[in-house]
């Protein structure tokens, strides 16, 4: 990662947003920080980062409400890693459901935000994605490119976030085969911890692949083994 790396970083604790700031750029990343959640959306209005770190309890809007407005707009998939003093695993579940990628519990060490968002930059496809194949995976009426990590509609590019682009390459580099919750973990660069996570990233993707993703055609739950992604058209 270089300084051609963008971060938006937002934080309304200034000791803290200072801090980080200048560990990360020090770390080589170019740093834009804000305040709070219309800072935020203030300065995405000039500038496209490439990962947002994103504090979840700020006065006004929380930086869940953000994130899920973000996600809502199919034009912004940048990945999302949220800091937050509260590291129940409900509260990282609800990180997870309003579409962050990534989840770090206050206090941490700054190198650990480092390694998490080289991580995130990095991430997709997924080491267990690799397949001898080439050509696209046709889902239905879409098409998912493994090398890329880029799923096409009839009507063009269908957003993924860098979660749910990993999630996709690491079901369709095995189609018809059941990927326990383990596996798709390590896929993603999580720890089995995260479980939970990983039932969330599968409920966004469905409504990315499936007509009804309460009536899935495609990705299915397999219960008490896991997920399987049967292409089909």
């Amino acid at each position: 990662m270089t300084e051609d790396t963008h971060i938006l970083l937002v934080e309304d604790d200034a000791r803290l947003r200072d801090r980080l700031a200048r560990f990360l750029t020090g770390e080589g990343f170019r740093v834009t920080a804000a305040v709070d959640a219309a800072d935020a959306r203030a300065r995405m209005r000039g500038i496209s980062p490439d990962l947002l770190i994103l504090d979840v309890m700020m006065p006004g809007e929380s930086g869940l409400d953000l994130t899920r407005s973000l996600r809502e707009e199919q034009s912004n998939d940048v990945p999302v890693l949220m800091l937050t003093a509260r590291g129940a695993p409900e509260d990282r579940i609800a990180g997870f459901e309003a579409g962050a990628d990534d989840y770090l519990p206050k206090p941490f060490e700054p190198r650990e935000l480092v390694l998490r968002v080289r991580a995130l930059l990095r991430r997709a496809p997924a080491p267990t994605a690799v397949l001898p194949q080439t050509g696209p995976v046709r889902i239905g009426t879409a098409s998912f490119d493994l090398e890329r990590g880029e799923l096409t509609g009839p009507l063009g590019p269908i957003r993924l976030t860098g979660g749910e682009a990993a999630l996709l390459t690491a079901l369709a580099g095995h189609p018809n085969e059941i990927l326990s919750r383990e596996d798709i973990a390590a896929a993603l660069g999580t720890d089995e911890a995260s479980e939970r996570a990983i039932d969330v990233q599968v409920t966004r993707l469905r409504r990315k692949i499936e007509a009804d993703p309460r009536e899935p055609r495609f990705l299915h739950t397999v219960r008490g083994r896991g997920y399987v992604l049967k292409p089909g058209s």
